[in-house]
């Protein structure tokens, strides 16, 4: 499957995306602990994110690293279980180029929040 890069196909990237965290028995307590009952704005928050991100939309207002340095109990597995995921998503629905883009993005994400927890950008 290749969609087309837009705000729905994003939009499908972070649901698909967001149903594998829930149903992996490492994530899910991570991300359930983190979210509560409130995934719906979560998922809305994300596709914000992606979009401001890979379409330039400029929606997303918020501070990713702050936010995420609050959550405790974060492991390097942690990463690379999340990396893995959202790899495997994007590249199933996105041809090469544009996966790989979503991809640049993650792994600097990933390196900057590995660096707040471990000191260190590459922990995973």
């Amino acid at each position: 499957m290749h969609l087309e890069l837009n705000r729905a196909a994003i939009s499908t990237l972070v649901t698909t995306f967001y149903d594998d965290i829930r149903h992996d028995p490492v994530l899910q307590p991570i991300f359930d602990n983190a979210i509560g009952d409130n995934w719906t704005p979560h998922l809305e928050r994300m596709v914000d994110f992606w979009c401001s991100v890979m379409l330039g939309s400029g929606e997303f207002k918020g501070n990713v690293y702050g936010k995420h340095m609050q959550l405790q109990g974060i492991e390097p597995d942690h990463f690379r279980r999340w990396l893995g995921l959202f790899e495997n998503q994007v590249r199933h629905l996105f041809d090469a180029s544009v996966a790989d883009a979503f991809l640049v993005v993650a792994r600097r994400i990933a390196a900057s929040l590995q660096y707040g927890y471990f000191g260190r950008a590459d922990a995973a």
